[in-house]
């Protein structure tokens, strides 16, 4: 039998190739543009941009938990999806942000909370706000 170390490590890559998953880069090096580049200090979370967040295909991973990350996806959406001089129905919100992933109410929902959308009374209006954080 092999030693607990090992077999930990035999499951994690297995997991890694069954989820067809790129193994993570040794720290140091960053590859920015098809180029491998030393870096002094590895990136953290909150200095990379959203690209991170979404499928090769374009779509959503999924929406982050963690309130600075799904900030940065809010102003992406709104600056990308959303023009300031327009007013959009929900359906048209919806069918938006359906382009990105399949939870357009929860999307919705933190576009408005954040302030990066205004609703109307009803709920049948939204229109982008003109300034973002």
């Amino acid at each position: 039998m092999l030693p607990l170390s090992k077999m930990n490590d035999r499951h994690f890559l297995s997991r890694f190739r069954a989820a067809e998953i790129p193994l993570p880069r040794a720290p140091g090096r960053v590859k920015l543009g098809g180029m491998s580049q030393s870096s002094t200090e590895p990136r953290t979370r909150s200095q990379r941009g959203v690209a991170d967040l979404f499928t090769a295909a374009g779509r959503l991973a999924a929406i982050p938990r963690k309130t600075d990350r799904r900030e940065q996806l809010l102003v992406h959406l709104t600056e990308t999806l959303f023009s300031v001089d327009r007013d959009y129905t929900e359906p048209e919100v919806n069918e938006l942000l359906l382009t990105v992933h399949e939870d357009c109410a929860a999307l919705r929902r933190y576009l408005v909370i954040a302030g990066h959308l205004t609703r109307t009374r009803d709920g049948s209006g939204y229109r982008r706000v003109t300034t973002t954080r």
